[in-house]
């Protein structure tokens, strides 16, 4: 289905773009020398996204993109002990004993039997006695050797000795203290590592199974869905490597690959702590796997908050992308899908530019450049349709949402371009936390 869509949008488009172009064929006279350059150029710059749009495209109509429920493959009993691992600054502790609460149970009805619950916090929040559940706080006064920080430091922290509990072959489950996990990601990491075949594995994580707080960000989240069956599953299936990166929660590692590649990454390393360990990750060899079933999180309760992510995001990949200590043969084609990203506001302004003031261009640029939007489009509603249940909400509320996806591609391109700016031209010494719970406010940590 999504093939077709691409396909026909672009016959159609391809068309209008020609005779645009035609239209103004003498540019060059028309223009100045000068700007008809700089037009083109910025025609260019969708080039840079030619990857990411490529490995999505392919990762969404290669593979089922809506599966039947995941069945375990062996018994639970054979794997080894396996550690959720949830990292929270503490300041939100009734929200992470609930969904600690709350994966616990799920882990049961799944069958997992040999796990324990990690809860690694600067702040103490005050678990009973409980022989499932491990609350490790984090002191003031601990400082890794290369001086990372933030979660990073947290994860790190965790595999230093007298503080690991684990043994090499075991395996750690990292969520974020809002993750939540669904029978079926249960059942998928238990395959995954029965199977042992790789050192580290991601899945899914949907955002509108959950109790949703904003329509605006979720909707606008859809497109994280569907690169999670796009493009994480494309280079995990077709290379077993995070060849453009990975994310930070719903990671499942093996502890000896976890300590090999290690979170000590100084500060290069600690506002995208997830990019840089897959990079380093990759340069060492480590090999990577797709895992069945999805997890929930929610989305940014507020544009802000959304913005402010992106923000953080920008910033962390640029220092990844920088870093000496990453060769540029791993993290090559990582920089060009962050150049596409930072160079947004361009590329959105080419569109506005071109419609006014067409320049003639070969039909394979055109091609390239309305595939490149196109798939980006179809990416929301796929992402859309992928999260939200009719038989959950409701044919009306779901009508709502198929014509407010419409609408949301607008706001959202809007949030990321004000995010990028941010983040090229803005404060580079805060550490932003999104509102994890209503009840509470977000903080910026310095």
């Amino acid at each position: 289905m999504g093939f077709i869509f691409v396909i026909a949008f672009m016959m159609k488009h391809v068309a209008s773009f020609a005779e645009l172009s035609s239209k103004n064929a003498d540019a060059w006279e028309m223009y100045g020398p000068t700007m008809y350059i700089m037009m083109s150029l910025v025609r260019f710059l969708v080039f840079l996204a030619l990857p990411q749009v490529v490995l999505n495209f392919l990762g969404l109509i290669c593979f089922n993109a809506f599966p039947e429920k995941v069945t375990l493959k062996g018994s639970s009993l054979l794997t080894p002990l396996i550690c959720i691992r949830i990292v929270t600054r503490g300041d939100y502790p009734q929200l992470v004993r609930d969904n600690v609460a709350r994966n616990m149970a799920h882990c049961s009805e799944a069958g997992m039997d040999n796990f324990i619950i990690e809860v690694v916090t600067d702040k103490m929040i005050g678990f009973p006695k409980h022989r499932r559940i491990r609350e490790i706080v984090i002191p003031s006064t601990y400082t890794p050797k290369s001086g990372a920080m933030y979660k990073a430091r947290a994860l790190q922290y965790c595999l230093e000795d007298g503080v690991n509990i684990l043994a090499d072959n075991d395996y750690i489950v990292h969520l974020d203290e809002e993750t939540i996990m669904t029978v079926n990601s249960i059942k998928g990491i238990i395959n995954f590592i029965l199977d042992g075949k790789y050192d580290f594995g991601q899945g899914l994580i949907t955002y509108a199974n959950d109790k949703i707080v904003n329509w605006t960000t979720t909707l606008a989240d859809s497109i994280r869905v569907a690169d999670d069956m796009g493009k994480l599953r494309a280079q995990f299936y077709f290379f077993h490597k995070p060849v453009l990166s990975w994310k930070g929660s719903y990671v499942v590692s093996r502890v000896e690959a976890e300590k090999r590649v290690s979170f000590d990454n100084g500060v290069k390393g600690s506002l995208a702590e997830d990019c840089y360990f897959a990079m380093k990750a990759y340069q060492l060899g480590c090999t990577f796997s797709f895992i069945d079933g999805e997890m929930w999180e929610k989305s940014p309760f507020t544009i802000r908050d959304y913005i402010e992510q992106r923000k953080r995001w920008v910033q962390g990949l640029m220092l990844v992308v920088l870093s000496p200590e990453i060769s540029w043969r791993y993290k090559f084609w990582l920089s060009m899908s962050l150049y596409a990203w930072i160079t947004m506001p361009l590329t959105v302004t080419n569109i506005v530019v071109n419609f006014f003031f067409p320049i003639p261009m070969p039909i394979w640029v055109n091609c390239i450049c309305i595939f490149c939007g196109i798939v980006n489009i179809y990416m929301y509603f796929f992402g859309m349709i992928k999260s939200i249940s009719l038989y959950r909400i409701g044919v009306f509320k779901y009508f709502l949402c198929l014509v407010g996806i419409v609408y949301t591609v607008l706001i959202a391109t809007v949030m990321e371009n004000i995010a990028v700016l941010k983040g090229v031209f803005g404060s580079k010494k805060t550490f932003y936390i999104v509102k994890k719970d209503s009840n509470h406010t977000c903080t910026s940590v310095a």
